[in-house]
């Protein structure tokens, strides 16, 4: 644990892996097991999941309205409400560039003003899959034809609900999407310390060490 002036800071380390072995690869993602030596000098075996990362976009209109999109999601037997999110494809893959496109892909928007709204690990436990939200506004109609959907998101429903009814959504118990979840109770916290809140949010550009990229 590392604190800088009073704040909890997560850091940086890795315990001695005496060996590793990956069992599974799959188009996107693999499943690595290594062995890991614990403080009392036993070693131990932990399986988890090789993600490339990802990023999502909390985009919000005039209206205080978000983008959603709603998305069948096979592995948990749902379809669900979610923002606009993608994987980093490319190694090293600037994180902005990738929100950008995914947007225009999901919804056909652009927008004019970016921040980092925030970075998590989704699923620490048992993934190594980095997340960034960014935070979108100034949207208009993106130019040119719309992306071509397939498979899922050829079923792909697009809509704006106001930012209050999907926190009220996400209490309630109704949404479950982690970006969605994540994106407008951060976006609420950040309201709620008023304009310096706002301001504080990172720019889109700043560094993400959890997936280092050129800007």
């Amino acid at each position: 644990m590392a604190r800088t002036e009073g704040r909890l800071r997560d850091v940086p380390q890795e315990w001695r892996t005496t060996a590793s072995e990956t069992p599974f690869t799959g188009n996107k993602t693999s499943v690595r097991t290594d062995r890991v030596v614990m403080p009392d000098g036993s070693v131990v075996s932990r399986d988890y999941q090789v993600h490339p990362g990802s990023v999502a976009v909390l985009a919000v209109d005039e209206r205080d309205r978000v983008l959603v999109v709603n998305q069948y999601r096979h592995p948990v037997r749902h379809k669900l409400w979610e923002i606009p999110a993608g994987l980093l494809d490319v190694p090293g893959e600037n994180p902005l560039r990738a929100a950008q496109r995914e947007l225009y892909e999901e919804a056909h928007v652009k927008a004019e003003d970016w921040r980092v709204l925030t970075d998590v690990y989704t699923s620490p436990g048992g993934c190594d899959e980095a997340l960034r939200i960014f935070l979108a506004r100034g949207l208009s109609e993106a130019e040119g034809e719309r992306f071509a959907v397939a498979e899922e998101e050829a079923d792909m429903e697009v809509t704006r609900v106001p930012l209050a009814e999907l926190v009220r959504g996400v209490l309630a118990g109704d949404l479950h999407n982690n970006c969605l979840a994540i994106g407008v109770l951060a976006l609420t916290a950040a309201r709620a310390a008023g304009p310096e809140g706002l301001r504080a949010l990172r720019p889109a550009q700043a560094p993400w060490p959890a997936r280092p990229f050129e800007a």
